[in-house]
């Protein structure tokens, strides 16, 4: 099925792209690249993964003043704990804890690792997909909060930092 183009460049043989996604499907992957010379090939199943909205529903006295929602979409802001000025790195979404990338590996960081924004921290995992949070402040860390494996909220603090 691979016929050339008028340009001399392939086609995509659609027979193969077609057993590629069942395959997907199979084994549940939700990405695959592949790459062979100059060919490559991305496929990507399922909606792009930017963090859950979890609606909360909070009784208010009709007396009581109301105060500005928090915004619902991606994660959280780490924000300052109230213990002596150290930032709580916090969950953006519900998922399963992981400390390194696979078991027998060591972690992403430990207590005293030095983070910046863009530093990988941990991966949570929701729905067979695994997430690489990063850090998204800059410091030390001075905490962990979680052990692998643990079932994660949405919010929940996961590091504290020294900035």
């Amino acid at each position: 099925m691979s016929e050339e183009t008028a340009s001399g460049n392939t086609s995509f043989d659609l027979e193969k792209l077609q057993q590629l996604v069942q395959m997907m499907e199979k084994h549940g992957l939700s990405e695959v690249n592949l790459r062979r010379g100059e060919e490559q090939w991305r496929l990507r199943r399922g909606p792009v993964q930017v963090g859950h909205a979890i609606p909360q529903i909070i009784p208010v006295a009709s007396n009581a003043p109301i105060a500005a929602a928090a915004p619902m979409f991606g994660p959280p802001p780490a924000v300052a704990s109230e213990s002596s000025g150290l930032i709580d790195i916090k969950s953006p979404t519900v998922g399963t804890y992981y400390a390194s990338p696979s078991p027998g590996e060591p972690p992403f960081v430990t207590v005293g690792s030095v983070v910046t924004s863009e530093t990988i921290v941990c991966l949570l995992e929701a729905m067979k997909v695994f997430n690489q949070i990063p850090a998204e402040v800059s410091g030390t860390i001075t905490a962990i909060l979680v052990n692998s494996g643990d079932a994660i909220e949405f919010g929940q603090p996961l590091f504290r930092v020294r900035p």
